[in-house]
């Protein structure tokens, strides 16, 4: 006979992967658009003031990625990545307005008809 196998070996590792995920969460795109690429906020952006509570003082930061890095050269060497070439590309096509999320979840005016105040019925009296 062999050992026998401890019954539930993975305990609490659903809680481990949740927080994982919500961890390490970046900005959104359309924040970046709208807010870091502006050439104001850009600015005070990569030339921040010392922060001993951020990787590398808050000196090395990509504005795309909206990421700290350590050294000048690790920053260096991801904008030549292919992760940061991939954002750049995403951070070029427009954001969505929420006009056009309403018509994609169909609560847009595209295709109604056109509301009136007065019914058939009405119109047919008044004719």
């Amino acid at each position: 006979m062999g050992r026998l196998r401890r019954s539930r070996t993975h305990h609490a590792q659903r809680d481990v992967h949740r927080a994982a995920r919500t961890r390490a969460r970046t900005r959104d795109l359309d924040q970046i658009q709208m807010i870091d690429l502006d050439p104001k906020n850009r600015a005070a952006l990569e030339a921040q003031p010392l922060d001993y509570e951020k990787p590398g003082l808050a000196q090395h930061y990509c504005v795309e990625c909206a990421k700290y890095f350590e050294t000048d050269h690790a920053l260096r060497s991801h904008w030549k990545s292919k992760v940061h070439k991939r954002r750049c590309k995403a951070l070029k096509e427009p954001a969505y307005t929420i006009e056009e999320a309403e018509r994609a979840a169909g609560l847009g005016r595209e295709g109604k008809r056109p509301t009136s105040t007065t019914t058939p019925m009405e119109q047919e009296m008044t004719a």
